[in-house]
């Protein structure tokens, strides 16, 4: 539910220099904050462990790394397939099969890719491996989800034994630390050619180079991974011999495990339980740094939100407030952008404050609503707002949408749709066919806004309502074509007013990261990283 991209959620600057230690809000206030802290790790493992069970809330369609656009599908393939580069749980990039690159001039990227990394079959990685891999993204018979970020791209070469060359078209500012993501990911050249279509399925599974290999896929229950003995990173060897990931779309049934002993752990802990596991006997609940705001997209243009006017209306008539006690139990925070404020790290800190204060607010107000509603005309019309039954928040969030549309007068229906189903909203355009709104938790992949507002871009892939403003569209171009970090902050800043003007999205709330461990294991960083940093070679057996 990304992109979620799933699903997926980001905190605050609160949030980020409070990490460690401190109490993000030392009290409940009127916004419904309540008290929780961000752990930027857990206690370190005592030792090995032969294995551990993990929980999921859904299936993954594809271990295909092209496809790998959500939380299901990353959360394990970071332990398994490896990029060029490494997004850590800091929050920062590193080398990583790549062991260093250079930029020599605006349009070229060189990589020189580390020696010695094999692939879980045991042949060697090579330059043409990076080659074939990076190059699949840009087959339009493939339809690589991560696309976009190749869309400046003229050409990827072998220009010497462990080099690759990317040359562009134009400057692109985002291009290298996309290498972090589902971009840059590495497989052997051999297996995407003779796996062909089952690459990535349960029969054809992968072949990369991560601390865990591709073990066995039962379809509708679990998928296992093995320790990789033959791993190049010795800072992240496993710790277990083995990790079971079994497929949990109810999230009571979730909580039962964890309380249980079912399963050792899981990310994206339900937030009804978020009470219930902080004071488990069964083991302990964090919260980590998240780059990921809850948003509801609008998918429909051409319906009744298709006029800002309204979209404005909709977001000042959702009680924001309301939904984070509610649906989160307090721990979040209303948002007011659609990227968190860790987002802009990169920018000097006396403009990055300037940023995130100068945006737009729309607070809770239906009765103006109303009246902006009215002027516009669109009294008692339809819409669809679709939902799934992933987890109580999601549920709460489609109901205080609802109500907010019938407070402004629209005439407003819920769609409830299987996990798998919605999942297809972000990568089908005739799945959305008759749906205006759809809840996203969108994590950024790296640490830049331009992660998100690029994909508002005209005609880019996660456009999903087919927005367009050329004012917008300048701002992001302007702002991929500039490399130095401050420049490049203030073009993001102002495609992000633009965004924030006509909302294609409307920003809901944002929420730590967080992750249950079972009294038997330790060791995990909670970070939103956990989509793309090997997490799971770290956790090993508790004292």
């Amino acid at each position: 539910m990304r992109r979620a991209a799933g699903t997926l959620l980001a905190a605050s600057a609160m949030l980020i220099t409070s990490a460690c230690s401190g109490t993000a809000h030392p009290d409940k206030d009127a916004g419904g904050s309540t008290s929780y802290k961000l752990t930027k790790q857990t206690p370190a493992a005592a030792g090995d462990i032969d294995s551990f069970t993990w929980s999921i809330y859904a299936e993954p369609s594809s271990l295909d790394y092209v496809y790998a656009y959500d939380y299901p599908p990353n959360q394990i393939l970071a332990n398994v397939c490896e990029s060029l580069l490494r997004w850590n749980p800091d929050l920062t990039t590193s080398p990583n099969l790549a062991s260093s690159y250079s930029n020599p001039t605006p349009t070229t990227w060189v990589y020189k890719i580390r020696p010695g990394v094999h692939f879980h079959d045991g042949t060697v990685l090579t330059a043409d491996d990076v080659v074939a891999s990076l190059r699949r993204h840009m087959d339009p018979e493939v339809g690589s989800a991560w696309e976009n970020t190749f869309r400046n791209v003229k050409s990827i070469d072998t220009t010497g034994p462990l080099e690759v060359t990317v040359r562009l078209t134009k400057p692109d500012a985002v291009f290298n630390q996309e290498m972090a993501t589902s971009s840059g990911t590495i497989e052997s050249a051999a297996t995407l050619a003779e796996a062909g279509l089952d690459y990535g399925s349960p029969k054809g599974g992968v072949n990369c180079t991560g601390p865990f290999s591709f073990g066995s896929w039962a379809s509708g229950q679990s998928l296992t991974l093995k320790k990789f003995d033959g791993y190049w990173n010795t800072e992240l060897k496993p710790k277990a011999g083995q990790v079971k990931f079994v497929f949990l779309s109810d999230a009571t049934t979730r909580v039962n495990a964890f309380q249980s002993g079912e399963v050792d752990g899981g990310w994206m802990v339900p937030a009804d339980a978020y009470d219930q596991l902080g004071s488990s006997t069964a083991g302990k609940l964090y919260y980590g740094v998240n780059s990921t705001v809850a948003e509801e997209i609008v998918s429909n243009l051409e319906g009744p939100l298709g006029d800002a006017e309204v979209r404005k209306a909709l977001l000042m008539a959702i009680d924001r407030k309301g939904i984070v006690k509610a649906g989160v139990g307090g721990v979040g925070e209303v948002a007011d952008s659609l990227v968190t404020d860790n987002m802009w790290n990169q920018a000097p800190a006396a403009s990055r404050e300037a940023i995130v204060k100068d945006v737009p607010h729309y607070p809770y107000d239906p009765a103006k609503a109303k009246d902006i509603a009215q002027k516009a005309g669109v009294m008692g019309q339809r819409i669809v707002i679709a939902t799934s039954p992933l987890d109580s928040q999601t549920t709460i969030v489609a109901q205080a949408v609802e109500q907010a549309a019938k407070a402004i007068g629209l005439d407003p229906r819920i769609e409830t749709l299987s996990p798998e189903k919605y999942s297809t909203l972000f990568t089908d355009a005739a799945a959305r066919k008759g749906i205006d709104l759809f809840l996203t938790f969108w994590y950024t992949s790296i640490t830049d806004p331009l992660d998100a507002y690029g994909s508002l871009e005209t005609g880019m892939f996660a456009n999903y309502g087919g927005w367009t403003n050329k004012e917008f569209d300048k701002a992001v171009q302007d702002a991929a074509g500039t490399y130095d970090p401050a420049e490049r902050a203030q073009a993001t800043a102002k495609a992000q007013k633009v965004a924030l003007r006509e909302l294609p999205w409307l920003p809901l709330y944002t929420q730590p990261t967080s992750v249950f461990l079972g009294n038997r294991i330790t060791g995990v960083q909670p970070s939103v990283a956990y989509l793309y940093y090997p997490w799971a070679a770290e956790i090993g057996a508790k004292k």
